[in-house]
Protein backbone atom coordinates (compact mmCIF):
# COMPACT_ATOMS: atom_id res chain seq x y z
CA UNK A 1 0.00 0.00 0.00
CA UNK A 2 1.51 3.70 -0.86
CA UNK A 3 1.54 6.56 1.39
CA UNK A 4 -0.74 9.19 0.57
CA UNK A 5 0.31 12.26 -1.68
CA UNK A 6 0.04 14.35 1.47
CA UNK A 7 2.79 12.43 3.17
CA UNK A 8 5.18 11.94 0.53
CA UNK A 9 8.13 14.62 1.05
CA UNK A 10 9.62 15.59 -2.45
CA UNK A 11 13.37 15.20 -3.44
CA UNK A 12 16.18 17.91 -2.77
CA UNK A 13 16.11 18.23 -6.15
CA UNK A 14 12.60 19.21 -6.67
CA UNK A 15 12.65 21.28 -3.21
CA UNK A 16 15.50 23.31 -3.94
CA UNK A 17 13.98 23.97 -7.54
CA UNK A 18 10.64 24.97 -6.08
CA UNK A 19 12.38 27.50 -3.84
CA UNK A 20 14.02 29.27 -6.61
CA UNK A 21 11.42 29.47 -7.80
CA UNK A 22 10.00 31.46 -4.46
CA UNK A 23 7.79 28.81 -3.81
CA UNK A 24 7.02 26.08 -1.36
CA UNK A 25 9.25 23.22 -1.01
CA UNK A 26 6.78 20.96 0.03
CA UNK A 27 3.55 22.25 -1.74
CA UNK A 28 5.20 24.37 -4.66
CA UNK A 29 1.99 26.41 -5.01
CA UNK A 30 2.33 28.57 -1.51
CA UNK A 31 5.11 31.85 -1.55
CA UNK A 32 8.31 30.89 -0.06
CA UNK A 33 9.45 34.54 1.19
CA UNK A 34 7.37 37.62 2.38
CA UNK A 35 8.98 40.45 0.61
CA UNK A 36 12.31 40.76 -0.67
CA UNK A 37 14.62 38.05 1.61
CA UNK A 38 12.21 37.20 4.63
CA UNK A 39 10.81 33.71 4.85
CA UNK A 40 7.46 33.16 5.69
CA UNK A 41 6.78 31.38 9.14
CA UNK A 42 4.41 28.76 7.29
CA UNK A 43 3.26 27.91 4.06
CA UNK A 44 -0.44 29.64 3.11
CA UNK A 45 -1.34 26.53 1.42
CA UNK A 46 0.12 23.96 2.86
CA UNK A 47 0.74 25.12 6.53
CA UNK A 48 4.49 23.67 6.07
CA UNK A 49 6.43 25.95 8.84
CA UNK A 50 9.68 27.52 7.55
CA UNK A 51 10.24 30.36 10.42
CA UNK A 52 12.65 27.99 12.23
CA UNK A 53 14.87 27.79 8.93
CA UNK A 54 18.32 29.89 9.30
CA UNK A 55 19.79 30.05 5.57
CA UNK A 56 22.61 32.88 7.33
CA UNK A 57 25.49 33.27 4.80
CA UNK A 58 24.96 30.86 2.37
CA UNK A 59 22.46 32.69 0.14
CA UNK A 60 24.55 35.70 -0.39
CA UNK A 61 27.59 33.58 -1.13
CA UNK A 62 26.18 31.68 -3.61
CA UNK A 63 24.97 35.09 -5.55
CA UNK A 64 28.14 35.61 -5.28
CA UNK A 65 29.81 32.48 -7.00
CA UNK A 66 26.74 32.62 -9.97
CA UNK A 67 27.28 36.32 -10.35
CA UNK A 68 31.05 36.22 -10.44
CA UNK A 69 30.97 32.67 -13.10
CA UNK A 70 28.18 34.89 -15.12
CA UNK A 71 29.68 38.10 -15.03
CA UNK A 72 33.43 37.59 -16.12
CA UNK A 73 33.01 35.32 -18.54
CA UNK A 74 30.68 37.85 -20.85
CA UNK A 75 33.37 40.96 -19.15
CA UNK A 76 36.35 38.91 -21.52
CA UNK A 77 33.97 37.80 -24.19
CA UNK A 78 33.21 41.18 -24.63
CA UNK A 79 37.07 43.06 -24.16
CA UNK A 80 38.18 40.34 -26.46
CA UNK A 81 36.09 40.64 -29.52
CA UNK A 82 34.09 44.33 -28.99
CA UNK A 83 37.37 46.06 -27.24
CA UNK A 84 34.55 48.78 -26.04
CA UNK A 85 35.85 52.31 -24.32
CA UNK A 86 36.63 52.16 -20.64
CA UNK A 87 33.95 54.54 -19.59
CA UNK A 88 31.25 51.37 -21.43
CA UNK A 89 33.32 49.05 -19.25
CA UNK A 90 33.41 50.69 -15.82
CA UNK A 91 29.36 51.67 -17.11
CA UNK A 92 27.92 48.43 -18.42
CA UNK A 93 29.88 45.90 -15.63
CA UNK A 94 28.71 47.30 -12.16
CA UNK A 95 25.00 47.89 -13.87
CA UNK A 96 25.13 44.01 -14.75
CA UNK A 97 26.45 42.97 -11.57
CA UNK A 98 24.28 44.79 -9.28
CA UNK A 99 21.32 43.90 -11.46
CA UNK A 100 22.15 39.88 -11.46
CA UNK A 101 22.73 40.21 -7.66
CA UNK A 102 18.92 41.48 -7.17
CA UNK A 103 17.39 39.35 -9.35
CA UNK A 104 19.41 36.07 -7.89
CA UNK A 105 19.46 36.87 -4.35
CA UNK A 106 16.08 35.69 -3.45
CA UNK A 107 16.21 32.68 -5.37
CA UNK A 108 19.48 31.45 -4.05
CA UNK A 109 17.41 32.03 -0.99
CA UNK A 110 15.06 30.22 -1.76
CA UNK A 111 17.15 27.28 -3.39
CA UNK A 112 18.83 27.29 0.32
CA UNK A 113 15.87 27.50 2.44
CA UNK A 114 14.49 24.46 0.15
CA UNK A 115 17.53 22.37 0.51
CA UNK A 116 17.44 23.27 4.15
CA UNK A 117 13.47 21.74 4.33
CA UNK A 118 13.99 18.83 2.40
CA UNK A 119 16.98 17.56 4.34
CA UNK A 120 15.65 18.22 7.86
CA UNK A 121 18.71 20.31 8.52
CA UNK A 122 16.72 23.09 10.67
CA UNK A 123 14.47 20.23 12.41
CA UNK A 124 15.32 20.26 16.21
CA UNK A 125 13.64 17.00 16.50
CA UNK A 126 15.77 14.37 16.81
CA UNK A 127 15.08 10.72 15.95
CA UNK A 128 14.80 8.62 18.73
CA UNK A 129 16.54 4.97 18.70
Amino acid sequence: MSAPAATVRPSVLTAALRGAGLCCPACGRGRLLRGYLAPVEACSVCGERYGHLRADDAPPWLTILLVGHIVMPLLLMVEQRYSPPLWVQATLWPAVTLLLTLLLLPRCKGVILGVLWATRAGDDRRDEG
